[in-house]
Parts: structure tokens; sequence; C-alpha cells
């Protein structure tokens, strides 16, 4: 076991452990508007608009993360058209394809999670809110969204973990986060084991920042 070499290698994990959690906050970021917006419309009474939601949340969950980076990394640089529209400002860059692929996926997972969160409040609250004449919308705004994001935290807590590890796959497209340069140092010593052992750590050491993040947030939100 080549010690110095995983000390060495260390700095520059770290490093790269900053371009990971980048992608992880924008993704998540994103992710979280579209899975808001995409539970929403699940919601729908509308037939079309519900199996419209539906079908974003079935693709997205039921095709590889990685397939899903290949398509808008490689997949849209094909065509054409797209080539000559501002967007190819955005989807030349690997960075930003990786981006749009996670916080596509995410938002699918987020929005089943909200989804279930939202069919679990009890009608007798809305209806609380109803008889002392409060509207609606800001019914759902001021009481049915904090609600529901309050019993999503701990599915949601496993998707962040989750979207922290999928973000190793930025690398097959070239971006240098942690994995990434991970793969580069070892394609220079050949000693993947040093290499990968001090990359994991770090990847579990983010896992528990996270998990104790979302313990945390439990407990100060809880309706106990």
């Amino acid at each position: 076991m080549d010690f110095e070499l995983m000390i060495n290698s260390l700095p520059k994990l770290l490093g790269a452990a900053v371009i990971t959690l980048k992608l992880l906050s924008v993704s998540l970021i994103v992710g979280l508007f579209i899975g808001l917006l995409f539970a929403i419309l699940r919601l729908n009474k509308n037939i079309y608009i519900n199996r419209f939601a539906y079908g974003y949340s079935y693709i997205f969950r039921g095709t590889p993360l990685l397939v899903q980076i290949f398509i808008i990394y490689f997949g849209l640089g094909q065509i054409e058209y797209l080539r000559s529209t501002f967007l190819w400002v955005i989807l030349k860059e690997p960075y930003w394809c990786a981006i749009i692929a996670f916080a596509l996926n995410t938002g699918a997972y987020t929005s089943e999670i909200l989804r279930s969160a939202f069919q679990t409040i009890k009608p007798g609250i809305i209806e609380a809110g109803q008889s002392l004449g409060i509207s609606r919308k800001t019914i759902f705004y001021k009481i049915q969204i904090p609600i529901a994001i309050r019993q999503s935290l701990p599915a949601y807590g496993n998707e962040i973990i989750l979207m922290m590890k999928g973000t190793s796959l930025a690398s097959t497209v070239t971006l240098m986060d942690l994995t990434g340069v991970a793969k580069y140092i070892i394609s220079t010593t050949f000693k993947p084991i040093e290499v990968f052992i001090v990359a994991g750590g770090i990847y579990l050491f983010m896992t528990f920042i996270i998990h104790n993040i979302i313990k945390f947030l439990e407990k100060k939100y809880s309706f106990n």
C-alpha cells in the first residue's frame, strides 16, 4: 500500500470534490423545482396533464442515468438544427449537459417523492383552512407545500445521497470531478486501490455530512 501516493493525491481529490459538490447543488436546486412542478401536474385531474407528468417520471426513472447523460451530451449534438441555435452554447459544454441530465433525473424522483407526500396530507387540514376563509392558492403554498416538504425529508435525503454518488458519471463526458481526477491519477500511477480508497473516503465523508444535515432538519421540523 502506497501511503505516500494517498497523501499526495488527497489535495487534488479534495479540489475535484468541489466540482462534484457544485454539480450536485445546482442539479438538486433545478431538480427540486422540476420535481415540484411535475408533482403538481401529477395531482392534476386532467388526464392528459397527469399522463404527461407520469410519462416524464416513468422515462427518467426507468432508464439509466448514464444513458441519459450520453443522449444529452452526444445525441443532441448530432442534431444539426440545435447546433445553429442559442442552445448550442449550453449543449456543447459537458458541464451543463451533465447538470441537465442530473436535474432531469433527480427531478423525476423528486416529483414522485413530493406527490406521495402531498397525497398523505389529511383532507381535514385543507378543510380547516377553507373554513377560515383562506383561498385555495394560499392553502397550497402556505400549508400543503411546507407539510409535503417536511414529510418527504427522509426520502429526499436518500435521493440527495444517491444523486451525489451519481455525479461520478460526469467523468464519462470528460468532466474532471472527483471520480474523473481519480481516474486521471490512476492512469499516471497505475495504482487504483490507493487512489480509489481516498476518493471513496471523500464520498463517504460527504455522505456522512448530508445524512446528518437531513437528520437535523427532520428533528427541527418534526410535527412531534
